[in-house]
């Protein structure tokens, strides 16, 4: 949640717009509910490698590739340069990457390097346009871009409808037949609003998941 959101009224708006979520709140407490997974770096750059490491990975996997690329590095992550000059294949198989994600590696440091991607920026835009900014960079999807605004830009109003454990949760809490589509599933989130972020939080938790966890 960003930090001009105070917790206590967020939870009570969640609360009275939505008597299911209201009860799963109740369940499961407010305890650690804005907790975020431990690793994500606090640098733009770093969030954003970060993001691509862990498509479609569970929060482990991703963590120990994370590990594998920074001590590749003496400890931290490769900057842009760093990662163009890197031969592709010897970095895919120091660090357990995939192919594709070399390229989504390589694709992120071209943005930043000739300034097509201006990270500086994104944090002074609107959720919509920081998207649009992202999403520029091949290999950076709507889902990336999501879990940069919730957990890197601290944004408090994010329903992240391409997750697979968000997904699931929706089926399992409000008891449907099927895994929801995004327009169900924006349906059922709209009260929360301007809230999203933090009910997604409380559905992660619902399947003891971890956001970034696996999709």
């Amino acid at each position: 949640m960003a930090a001009t959101t105070d917790l206590s009224v967020a939870l009570e708006h969640l609360r009275a717009a939505d008597p299911v979520l209201r009860g799963l709140i109740d369940e499961i407490g407010a305890d650690d509910a804005e907790e975020r997974p431990a690793d994500i770096p606090s640098d733009h750059y770093g969030a954003l490698v970060r993001a691509i490491i862990g498509q479609q990975l569970s929060t482990r996997a991703a963590s120990a590739i994370q590990r594998k690329l920074t001590a590749r590095y003496h400890g931290r992550l490769p900057t842009p340069d760093e990662v163009l000059a890197e031969d592709p294949e010897e970095l895919r198989t120091a660090a357990g990457l995939s192919h594709a994600k070399v390229r989504y590696l390589r694709s992120l440091a071209e943005h930043v390097l000739d300034g097509s991607l201006a990270l500086d920026g994104l944090a002074g835009m609107p959720d919509s346009e920081v998207i649009a900014a992202l999403t520029e960079v091949k290999g950076i999807g709507q889902w990336s871009a999501d879990m940069f605004l919730m957990f890197h830009l601290n944004r408090p109003d994010v329903l992240p409808v391409g997750d697979l454990g968000i997904r699931k949760a929706f089926q399992a809490v409000y008891g449907l037949p099927a895994l929801p589509a995004a327009p169900e599933m924006e349906r059922i989130a709209d009260p929360w609003r301007p809230y999203r972020t933090l009910g997604s939080l409380f559905l992660w938790r619902s399947l003891n998941a971890t956001p970034l966890g696996e999709r």
